[in-house]
Protein backbone atom coordinates (compact mmCIF):
# COMPACT_ATOMS: atom_id res chain seq x y z
CA UNK A 1 0.00 0.00 0.00
CA UNK A 2 1.29 3.24 -0.39
CA UNK A 3 2.29 5.76 1.91
CA UNK A 4 -0.61 8.17 1.23
CA UNK A 5 -3.22 5.66 0.34
CA UNK A 6 -2.29 4.00 4.51
CA UNK A 7 -2.05 7.64 5.81
CA UNK A 8 -5.76 8.05 4.86
CA UNK A 9 -7.06 4.59 6.31
CA UNK A 10 -5.32 5.27 9.40
CA UNK A 11 -6.96 8.57 9.50
CA UNK A 12 -10.40 7.26 8.10
CA UNK A 13 -9.50 4.08 11.10
CA UNK A 14 -9.68 6.54 14.08
CA UNK A 15 -12.80 8.49 12.59
CA UNK A 16 -15.04 5.38 12.41
CA UNK A 17 -14.03 4.21 15.84
CA UNK A 18 -15.51 7.71 17.25
CA UNK A 19 -18.78 7.11 15.21
CA UNK A 20 -18.83 3.34 16.42
CA UNK A 21 -19.44 4.85 19.58
CA UNK A 22 -22.02 7.86 18.74
CA UNK A 23 -24.41 5.32 17.77
CA UNK A 24 -26.02 6.83 14.54
CA UNK A 25 -26.11 6.43 11.01
CA UNK A 26 -22.94 7.22 8.95
CA UNK A 27 -22.87 8.86 5.71
CA UNK A 28 -19.50 7.69 4.19
CA UNK A 29 -17.90 9.24 1.32
CA UNK A 30 -15.37 7.31 -1.58
CA UNK A 31 -13.96 8.85 -4.34
CA UNK A 32 -11.95 8.40 -7.35
CA UNK A 33 -10.73 10.36 -10.29
CA UNK A 34 -14.21 9.78 -12.17
CA UNK A 35 -16.61 9.06 -9.61
CA UNK A 36 -18.02 9.65 -6.26
CA UNK A 37 -19.87 7.58 -3.88
CA UNK A 38 -22.14 7.50 -1.16
CA UNK A 39 -23.98 5.20 0.88
CA UNK A 40 -25.99 5.71 4.42
CA UNK A 41 -24.80 2.85 6.48
CA UNK A 42 -26.57 1.32 9.65
CA UNK A 43 -25.35 2.14 13.30
CA UNK A 44 -24.23 -1.56 14.08
CA UNK A 45 -22.57 -1.12 10.27
CA UNK A 46 -24.06 -4.36 8.90
CA UNK A 47 -26.39 -2.99 6.30
CA UNK A 48 -26.54 0.34 3.41
CA UNK A 49 -29.68 1.57 4.12
CA UNK A 50 -29.68 3.87 0.72
CA UNK A 51 -26.17 4.95 -1.62
CA UNK A 52 -26.17 7.33 -4.63
CA UNK A 53 -23.01 7.51 -7.00
CA UNK A 54 -21.68 9.69 -10.54
CA UNK A 55 -22.06 6.16 -12.23
CA UNK A 56 -26.04 5.50 -11.78
CA UNK A 57 -27.55 6.24 -15.61
CA UNK A 58 -29.91 8.86 -13.80
CA UNK A 59 -27.16 11.12 -12.06
CA UNK A 60 -24.84 10.95 -14.74
CA UNK A 61 -27.00 12.37 -17.07
CA UNK A 62 -27.45 14.96 -14.78
CA UNK A 63 -23.99 15.62 -14.41
CA UNK A 64 -21.37 14.36 -17.89
CA UNK A 65 -18.68 13.62 -16.12
CA UNK A 66 -18.16 12.40 -12.41
CA UNK A 67 -14.67 13.57 -11.57
CA UNK A 68 -15.82 17.13 -10.56
CA UNK A 69 -17.28 19.53 -7.82
CA UNK A 70 -21.00 19.83 -9.52
CA UNK A 71 -21.14 15.96 -10.06
CA UNK A 72 -20.50 15.59 -6.05
CA UNK A 73 -23.33 18.28 -5.76
CA UNK A 74 -25.90 16.75 -7.51
CA UNK A 75 -24.86 12.88 -5.56
CA UNK A 76 -25.13 15.05 -1.53
CA UNK A 77 -28.29 15.83 -3.24
CA UNK A 78 -29.49 12.74 -4.67
CA UNK A 79 -28.22 11.43 -0.92
CA UNK A 80 -30.07 13.08 1.16
CA UNK A 81 -33.19 12.94 -0.63
CA UNK A 82 -33.20 9.43 -0.66
CA UNK A 83 -32.08 9.01 3.11
CA UNK A 84 -35.09 11.72 4.00
CA UNK A 85 -37.44 8.97 2.14
CA UNK A 86 -36.24 6.30 4.20
CA UNK A 87 -36.76 7.80 7.19
CA UNK A 88 -32.88 8.62 8.45
CA UNK A 89 -32.51 12.69 8.71
CA UNK A 90 -29.56 12.73 11.25
CA UNK A 91 -25.83 11.29 10.13
CA UNK A 92 -22.07 11.08 11.46
CA UNK A 93 -20.54 12.29 8.16
CA UNK A 94 -17.46 10.02 7.37
CA UNK A 95 -15.23 11.27 4.79
CA UNK A 96 -12.61 8.10 4.78
CA UNK A 97 -10.17 10.15 5.27
CA UNK A 98 -10.06 12.64 2.89
CA UNK A 99 -9.78 16.26 3.18
CA UNK A 100 -12.83 17.96 3.85
CA UNK A 101 -12.47 20.47 0.69
CA UNK A 102 -13.47 20.51 -3.27
CA UNK A 103 -15.59 17.22 -4.04
CA UNK A 104 -16.08 16.18 -0.59
CA UNK A 105 -16.91 19.74 1.02
CA UNK A 106 -19.35 20.13 -2.42
CA UNK A 107 -21.12 16.63 -1.40
CA UNK A 108 -21.54 17.59 2.11
CA UNK A 109 -22.79 20.93 1.41
CA UNK A 110 -26.08 19.43 -1.07
CA UNK A 111 -26.65 17.21 1.62
CA UNK A 112 -26.85 19.78 4.40
CA UNK A 113 -29.11 21.98 2.43
CA UNK A 114 -31.32 19.05 1.35
CA UNK A 115 -32.35 18.23 4.61
CA UNK A 116 -29.43 15.59 6.33
CA UNK A 117 -28.21 16.76 9.81
CA UNK A 118 -24.55 16.23 10.37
Amino acid sequence: MHAKKAARMRRSKKVRAQMRNLQAHRLCINRTPRHIYAQVISPDGDQTIVSASTTEADISRETGSGGNISAAAVVGRAIAERAKSKGVTSVAFDRSGFKYHGRIKALADAARENGLEF
